[in-house]
């Protein structure tokens, strides 16, 4: 099945398909990870994105139920320069390309993936469409630019829950003692967040991301998470709106620990009055060194995100506490006052390095 992935600059990459037949867009952007294709599959974040992997060589390890980070997949095409054929995990339950084909994701593998993600470097990231219908590579370079992209679009509304729900695994408590509650604003986000929510001893109540305040603050909870999730925050005014609400009512009001991951980090910053802009081509990959800025101490991350805080319009009451060793954006802010924490990397990892997980256990300190 021949599949051609065409670009807005009028790039065309013609290899086979794989997966499900037919036709989507997408901003096109890669992730360095060598492993973890079945986590990025189902991370919400990437919805509206069709993902290259820079690693040769991917699908080996197959598919199984318990990796997964959300009910589905929500990238809108994959692209790999070279599909395993052969399935090779004892806890494999199907392969990759089965697993796209049953889920309707559209695959691309045997063009040259490093003249893509060049390409991207160079260009920064650029709408593309893959198709295994349409062939014709000026017809589908007009239509790659005619694409919507992800700049100014609420992307939140179709991966967030529709109504609240307590998260199904209960973490371990002292007899006689209430664990502490998190509202999740769940705008996309991973389920190995209120896992790790869990194992720090926290019962988790999941509510979607456009939940008004007060029905968050009804819960009476001992923190308040927001999540990672996909797209340009600048749109989402609703749930800035919200945040601050949760800022003003939650955190100054009542002492309410309020932690945010990815666009969570974005958001509590908007929620302050500063500003967001769209990386040049993002950070995706398990392996972007961090530093923290209050300790010196270097972190290898996890990241998953396309936008990113301007340091420079962070009002006074917050303080930048990470960037980025790479290209020095900012990673992470708190408030000076109020337990207000925030970072744009993915401590909670799942795939990657664990070097972050200590900002659950900072959570979990804060509570009362």
């Amino acid at each position: 099945m021949i599949a051609k992935l065409a670009l807005e600059d009028g790039s065309v990459f013609t290899g086979r398909g794989f997966g499900a037949a037919g036709e989507a867009d997408g901003e096109v952007v890669f992730n360095t990870s060598m492993t973890g294709y079945q986590e990025i599959l189902t991370d919400p974040s990437y919805h509206g994105q069709i993902v290259a992997m820079t690693y040769p060589q991917i699908g080996n390890y197959g598919i199984n139920d318990e990796d997964a980070e959300s009910r589905r997949p929500w990238v809108r095409g994959f692209i790999v320069r070279e599909l395993s054929c052969r399935v090779s995990n004892y806890r494999a339950q199907e392969s990759l390309e089965g697993y796209l084909e049953k889920n309707g994701i559209l695959g691309l593998e045997g063009i040259d993936t490093r003249a893509l993600v060049r390409l991207t470097r160079e260009h920064g990231a650029l709408k593309g469409i893959l198709s295994t219908r349409d062939l014709d590579d000026a017809s589908l370079g007009a239509r790659a630019q005619a694409s919507p992209g992800l700049v100014g679009r609420d992307l939140t509304r179709d991966v967030m829950p529709r109504e609240a729900a307590e998260w199904p695994e209960s973490p371990s408590v002292v007899p006689g003692k209430r664990a502490p509650r998190v509202v999740a604003l769940d705008l996309g986000m991973k389920w190995n967040i209120p896992r790790q929510l869990v194992e720090v001893g926290c019962s988790v109540i999941v509510m979607p991301g456009n939940a008004p305040a007060a029905a968050v603050l009804e819960h009476e909870p001992d923190g308040i998470f927001i999540s990672n999730g996909p797209g340009d925050p600048r749109p989402l005014a609703e749930a800035t709106a919200t945040i601050q609400a949760l800022i003003r009512q939650g955190a100054e009001a009542r002492g309410t620990p309020i932690f945010g991951i990815c666009l969570g980090h974005q958001l509590i910053a908007q929620a302050f009055g500063a500003q967001t802009f769209k990386l040049k081509f993002g950070h995706r990959g398990a392996n972007h060194p961090v530093r923290d800025d209050r300790t010196g101490r270097v972190e290898i991350t996890t990241q998953n995100h396309g936008f990113a805080v301007d340091p420079g319009t962070l009002p006074a009451e917050l303080e930048a506490t990470h960037v980025n060793l790479n290209d020095q954006t900012n990673e992470g802010l708190r408030h000076r006052r109020l337990p207000v924490f925030s970072v744009q990397y993915h401590p909670e990892a799942s795939a990657g390095p664990h070097d972050s997980r200590y900002l659950f256990d900072e959570f979990r300190a804060h509570m009362r």
